[in-house]
């Protein structure tokens, strides 16, 4: 075996998850010492793997939920407290008209103050009903709020699940694919079943796609591109873009929606070798 195959054999990739045997491991560590080709393509597998495995992270603030609890606490308790009683001032009212002896009527109040305070305390009710009701509206928005950035975790992390799942799996070839002379920044990996064939793509790190264009993934088998699928988001480590029974290199083209029969060379961004 020479060095790049023993390099493209997964066992860099093993010993990093550490999956690889206290032989392979030996072995690989004896090999860096003697072979800087061998350590250089480990310190980029690692560095690599180690970016992968935290690009999807999403971490909501950490006083939100305590600080919408501590927003209905304070807001809402006092509001139902302070609510006026409009019903006890009627009564009083009708209390006072129910009492026949006009001295007595004079004696205890005059009608009409009494009016008005009923009013303005009917008025002070809508109005700290309205404030109350604002409150409602924005806890409700904060907890939409909430509920959307826990959802957006939870997808992140089952994708991050499928990743590490396919680090593991023993059978799983991964093949990096590093930008080309034009978009040195652009890279991507394919997940190559060896027992299945098929092949998968992580594509989270090509910029994204223009209105009305796509990225096609192409083998190259016996010295020929092959069809590998078109990739979306939507499929991103998770739905197999093709079948490819044998290749040697893949590589990734920006191409109009639905492919192309042959890859646009110049719009070719990343390539990679097995």
């Amino acid at each position: 075996m020479n060095t790049k195959e023993y390099i493209s054999s997964g066992i860099i990739e093993s010993y990093i998850l550490g999956h690889a045997s206290p032989e392979e491991a030996g072995i690989l560590e004896c090999v860096m010492k003697n072979n800087a080709e061998v350590k250089a393509a480990f310190e980029e597998a690692q560095i690599t793997l180690e970016h992968l495995a935290t690009a999807q992270a999403v971490t909501p603030p950490s006083d939100l939920k305590s600080k919408i609890w501590n927003k209905i606490q304070q807001e809402q308790s006092p509001i139902e407290e302070e609510k006026p009683s409009l019903s006890t001032e009627i009564q009083e009212i009708n209390d006072d008209r129910d009492i026949k002896n006009p001295e007595q009527i004079q004696g205890k109040r005059n009608w009409k103050p009494l009016a008005v305070a009923a009013s303005v305390l009917f008025l002070i009710s809508i109005a700290g009903n309205l404030v109350w009701m604002n409150n409602q509206s924005a806890t409700k928005q904060e907890m939409t709020k909430l509920a959307a950035e826990k959802q957006s975790q939870d997808a992140a992390m089952e994708k991050m699940d499928r990743k590490l799942d396919m680090f593991s799996n023993p059978d799983m070839q991964m093949v990096m694919l590093k930008g080309v002379e034009k978009h040195q920044e652009a890279k991507a990996m394919v997940f190559w079943d060896r027992k299945t064939k098929k092949v998968y793509l992580n594509g989270e790190h090509l910029p994204k796609a223009p209105t009305g264009m796509q990225y096609q993934l192409w083998a190259l088998e016996d010295g020929k591109p092959v069809n590998a699928g078109m990739y979306t988001e939507d499929k991103d480590s998770k739905t197999a873009l093709a079948t490819i029974s044998k290749a040697q290199a893949f590589a990734i083209t920006l191409e109009k929606q639905g492919g192309s029969p042959v890859p646009t060379m110049e719009n070719m961004y990343v390539m990679g070798g097995i």
